[in-house]
């Protein structure tokens, strides 16, 4: 499938460089910034590739690196959170709609929560996603829990990047515990294209001391929250009280481990069938022209709606009456027709206007 980005750059208040790309059309979905960003890499990514797909098949997703990371001015001095706002406000302003979606993901959820509280008239709505309102350090409550939060920052100055087994699995354990090797395997090379160790631990050691508990509740824009029940990054109880302190926020629970939910496991049918809820976007009965186009059977139309649900084939030789293997044949034609690869790209073909 083909992805078509543009890449400018912006300066923030400081005058510190901020890449900024913008894919697909239609209404903006602002990405907030998080920890590990290359916003030319990530097209490469198959982990974050199928979010870039997904999001910007209905709205123009705008997403950006943050200081010292991506393409990014790597040599930024200030790396506080202060400055991260900055950052954001500067993206925003480029921004020509008068409103648009923020998408906060793990610390850009901080962010999101902040520039939405600041400049309400730009945002129509709010979608936090394994987010948290207070850091690790902030919300520790014993001398055991303060030395997690430091350690972790010095593991990743000795560890960060670097051309060892130990250290990439426990980094990607933390973030995509059910990746494939592929998807862990790149992650560790996102290490080395976006940022150095120094920076990384700096950057992780600022957002540890976040805390916009007192600011979430007095917020008044629609919240959607959802959080994955195992997340190894952030407990799912920061969610639940991200949602209890945000007023009327919805919450939804996702059933994953990963921090960064992953385009062939359940949850990710459910994010983006719950964000098109959210934004008004649902599908329409008639399925989109690619697909139409496409010439399904019936039977394989029916095996295409099923996977659009986030279903594997176990469940939908079930639910059909089938054999798996049935099923399975039955979806590599599906993939076939559609000229696709992955079910990740057959549901962003299901999604697409």
């Amino acid at each position: 499938m083909g992805l078509r980005q543009t890449i400018r750059f912006c300066a923030s208040a400081d005058g510190t460089r901020i890449a900024v790309a913008s894919c697909g059309k239609g209404p903006v979905i602002l990405r907030a910034a998080h920890w590990l960003s290359h916003v030319d890499y990530d097209l490469e990514s198959p982990v974050w590739r199928p979010w870039v797909e997904a999001l910007s098949a209905r709205n123009r997703f705008v997403r950006y690196d943050p200081r010292g990371c991506g393409l990014s001015d790597r040599h930024a001095t200030d790396l506080t959170i202060d400055a991260w706002h900055a950052d954001l406000a500067a993206v925003a302003a480029t921004i020509e709609e008068p409103r648009f979606v923020i998408l906060g993901l793990s610390q850009g959820g901080a962010l999101g929560i902040v520039f939405a509280l600041m400049h309400p008239e730009r945002v129509s709505h709010l979608v936090l996603v394994n987010a948290y309102c207070q850091g690790a350090r902030t919300r520790a409550q014993s001398d055991a829990e303060r030395l997690e939060a430091e350690t972790l920052v010095n593991f990743i100055r000795i560890g960060w990047g670097r051309d060892n087994p130990a250290f990439c699995r426990f980094f990607t354990n933390l973030f995509i515990p059910d990746g494939t090797p592929e998807q862990h395997l790149w992650w560790g090379d996102l290490e080395r294209e976006t940022a150095t160790a120094d920076v990384a631990a700096e950057l992780l050691s600022n957002m540890q001391g976040i805390d916009v508990l007192d600011l979430a509740a007095q917020l008044n824009v629609p919240t959607l929250i959802m959080h994955c029940r195992g997340d190894m990054r952030v407990p799912f109880d920061e969610g639940c009280k991200l949602a209890a302190a945000i007023p009327g926020a919805r919450f939804v629970p996702l059933e994953s481990k990963n921090h960064v939910i992953l385009p062939d496991e359940p949850a990710w049918a459910v994010f983006h069938a719950e964000l098109a809820a959210f934004l008004g976007q649902d599908l329409p009965a008639q399925p989109p022209q690619a697909v139409r186009d496409a010439g399904l059977t019936p039977a394989e139309s029916a095996i295409l709606e099923l996977v659009a649900e986030g279903l594997d084939n176990r469940t939908i030789a079930e639910k059909l009456g089938k054999h798996e293997k049935t099923v399975r044949n039955q979806l590599s034609a599906v993939f076939e027709k559609l000229g696709v690869h992955s079910r990740s790209q057959a549901i962003v073909k299901s999604l697409s206007r």
